[in-house]
């Protein structure tokens, strides 16, 4: 393989302007909206020369955002301890504290985002 396998993800919305405070806040960036055709999309800042998958924020029809069902899609963090500081004071829950994953393979979290998706995070620290 050239690259890794997954090459863009979208996590559904129901509230682009409230899912990207949230996501702009945890993670202390900013995401762009694009409106194109009938999907409104909130792309996440790329940086397409370096290896990981690029992706979006999207509201539509037939995303439905789900703490339960679905893949659970993993950020990758420096110290995953400072985004999800920020998780609760952006509207988020913690759904599961900083744990050591063991096997010398860091360190994750889950967190439910403001529009009710479950999310990861993972770091070595």
């Amino acid at each position: 393989m050239e690259s890794n396998m997954v090459g863009w993800f979208e996590i559904p919305v129901t509230n682009m302007e409230r899912a990207k405070k949230f996501y702009d806040t945890v993670f202390n960036i900013n995401i762009d909206i694009h409106q194109l055709e009938e999907f409104t999309m909130g792309w996440f800042p790329a940086a397409p020369e370096k290896t990981g998958a690029m992706g979006s924020l999207v509201q539509h029809s037939m995303y439905q955002p789900s703490e339960t069902a679905g893949p659970l899609l993993y950020f990758s963090c420096k110290d995953l301890a400072h985004e999800l500081s920020r998780v609760e004071k952006a509207g988020g829950s913690i759904l599961q504290p900083k744990k050591e994953i063991g096997g010398g393979h860091g360190f994750m979290a889950l967190f439910k985002d403001s529009e009710g998706n479950r999310i990861a995070l993972h770091s070595q620290k």
